[in-house]
């Protein structure tokens, strides 16, 4: 039932670490870069809300099916050159949405920029496990830290530069992405790292295995909840960009604080499984309660951020759980777990945005916290085949399946 070692050391790491690690804060602020100019997008270039939510739905969905030959490519090419090319195609595809002048170029660029993101992240939590000081613990609290600090400053820059042009956060992205680049390029070493080629097929049997297939279940409708809150609660809350911005903020914020330190202080006092079956329903609750409240502002950005500490909560667990579920090697688990999970938020955008429509604002909501219970029943009935996620770490395991932590990086 323990988690992650103590904190104290992962701020003594060597610079390429660094540099991977803030290439990957970057890469994880574009998850939300586009949220609060959601609406600014539709009203510019008169585009329906279903439409806009595909600018999630064609990235999430890429980055999803991407995610099954990742660790093929990574694995004959290398971490450094995998690194490089999923931040050059980020940079191309964002600046390319930045130029855009419809709604349909937009959904497309972005899905370009889900494949670079792919690659990036499926293959950064490896490159960080392998160069850091302090172990796997330290180096996956140090991979979450990126992820909450970027899904935190995601909504709020974009926020920002929203409020002058809803293009300003694309080219914001460009600018952050081409100082990772220069950075990755500069202190990451790439000559003589160890390559173990995986076969093509590895990711897609992956899938037999009863622990990581009831995992993946699990992400596919938890993702659908999670998804909905970030990608759709922009419409009814009526804010403005920076408005907007500030609120996922808070969201990215409470995310942060309960991945990091709260995920790990519940599991050292439950077993995994226990604290998946305990969140869950907590965080269909507040998406009930979301619902109800939709059409009051102040009431609904509180849901939001409650919904932001109980998604920091499970994004670290089920890391936890998918480590211990498998013996696969590094990024095999990770390629197929990451695939229908991300899958299950690119579903959810345009899905709530269709409901909205044909009902009112609450039925999306209701419909994310119908699929979190089936999350929540998923478990329930498959706990016995994932009995052995509660048991202390080997390091066999835990170095076998360092990587599978991409698949939380939503």
């Amino acid at each position: 039932m323990n988690s992650t070692t103590a904190t104290g050391s992962i701020w003594k790491q060597p610079a390429q670490v660094w540099a991977v690690a803030f290439a990957s804060v970057v890469a994880f602020m574009g998850i939300g870069l586009v949220d609060p100019i959601l609406p600014a997008i539709a009203e510019s270039l008169e585009a329906s809300p279903t439409e806009t939510e595909l600018l999630f739905t064609s990235y999430l969905l890429v980055t999803g099916l991407a995610m099954l030959v990742t660790s093929w490519i990574s694995s004959r090419i290398g971490a450094k050159a995998t690194l490089m090319i999923g931040l050059a195609l980020i940079i191309l595809f964002s600046l390319a949405s930045a130029l855009s002048g419809s709604v349909d170029a937009i959904i497309g660029f972005r899905a370009g920029w889900g494949l670079g993101n792919a690659l990036f992240i499926s293959t950064a939590l490896a490159t960080i496990v392998g160069s850091a000081s302090g172990g796997s613990g330290a180096a996956i609290v140090l991979y979450e830290a990126a992820l909450g600090l970027g899904i935190a400053i995601g909504p709020l820059l974009g926020g920002l530069l929203g409020e002058v042009s809803w293009r300003g956060p694309f080219f914001g992205v460009v600018v952050l992405m081409a100082i990772a680049f220069i950075a990755v390029l500069t202190l990451l070493r790439g000559p003589g790292e160890k390559r173990d080629p995986v076969p093509f097929s590895a990711p897609f049997t992956a899938l037999r295995r009863p622990a990581l297939a009831i995992l993946a279940v699990t992400a596919l409708f938890y993702n659908i909840g999670f998804f909905v809150l970030l990608a759709f609660s922009p419409f009814p809350l009526g804010f403005g960009a920076m408005g907007i911005g500030l609120t996922f903020f808070g969201w990215g914020v409470a995310l942060a604080i309960t991945s990091i330190w709260v995920a790990p202080w519940m599991m050292r006092r439950m077993s995994r499984t226990a604290v998946i079956l305990t969140v869950l329903p907590l965080l269909a609750v507040d998406l009930i309660a979301a619902g109800l409240v939709a059409e009051t502002a102040p009431a609904l950005v509180t849901c939001i951020v409650i919904g932001g500490l109980l998604l920091g909560i499970m994004n670290t667990v089920l890391t936890e759980a998918v480590m211990e579920a498998t013996d696969l090697p590094r990024s095999v688990a990770s390629s197929s777990y990451s695939a229908v999970r991300f899958i299950g938020g690119a579903m959810a955008p345009p899905i709530a945005a269709l409901l909205w429509h044909a009902f009112n604002s609450t039925v999306p909501y209701l419909f994310a916290a119908a699929s979190v219970l089936i999350a929540t029943l998923t478990v329930f009935l498959g706990r016995k085949v994932l009995a052995h996620i509660d048991d202390e770490p080997t390091d066999a395991a835990t170095e076998d399946a360092e990587a599978i932590t991409v698949g939380d990086a939503t």
